[in-house]
């Protein structure tokens, strides 16, 4: 596919620098081309919404966004501005430039049919951020197997200090909270409007999305 080629809510697409900013429609996702240097800029125009990112590195696809390096490197759970998010051969693969909402996490995987089942009970299908990350990404090579834990872009989530159980707040996210990070390498990312009530205080919103491409990576 050329660098160029957007594939949003399953269907490819030319996205022109003047179709920037995108939305993603409540519980839909889009897979894109990030080259090293330009920077993505994900909002969340209505606040309180959740959006799961994940990457590959473009020439090799056995390398993803690592969510046990990053937290790793960086020493702490919630990744904040400055911080390099890592591959899972350490190749720093993100930098966090600038954010407005000051709560993101790796803690938990993307939602997933499997997971409304066993934790909600429920066996309809819907939409889930694991689906909507196979559906898009699926057309640049990237198998289901392959989906690593995600990048959980405001969400909040706090271990108890004792027991370390997880309990999943209203995200600290308002309308029009965003979050940048640069690519210090050629990526393909995958991102989603998260799918999962209980991440999103209840409701499904969108998420935007925009890039600032340059041909370089800088300091």
């Amino acid at each position: 596919m050329s660098d160029r080629t957007l594939v949003l809510d399953g269907r490819k697409t030319r996205w022109d620098e003047g179709d920037m900013p995108l939305r993603l429609p409540p519980r839909s996702g889009a897979a894109f081309t990030l080259n090293a240097g330009s920077t993505l800029r994900i909002i969340d125009p209505e606040g309180e919404q959740v959006a799961d990112l994940t990457a590959f590195v473009r020439n090799d696809l056995r390398e993803w966004l690592s969510a046990g390096r990053s937290m790793d490197y960086a020493n702490r759970i919630y990744p904040n501005k400055g911080d390099v998010l890592y591959s899972n051969r350490s190749t720093p693969m993100l930098k966090i430039v600038n954010d407005t909402a000051g709560r993101h996490d790796f803690l938990l995987a993307p939602c997933s049919p499997e997971m409304f089942r066993k934790l909600y009970g429920i066996e309809d299908p819907r939409p889930s951020c694991f689906t909507n990350l196979v559906k898009n990404l699926a057309p640049f090579g990237v198998c289901a197997n392959a989906i690593p834990t995600t990048l959980n872009l405001f969400m909040n989530v706090v271990p108890a200090p004792d027991t370390g159980e997880l309990t999943i707040g209203v995200p600290h996210s308002r309308a029009g909270d965003s979050v940048s990070l640069r690519a210090e390498t050629d990526l393909l990312v995958g991102l989603t409007a998260c799918s999962a009530e209980k991440s999103n205080n209840g409701s499904f919103k969108p998420i935007d999305f925009s890039i600032r491409r340059s041909s370089g990576v800088g300091g």
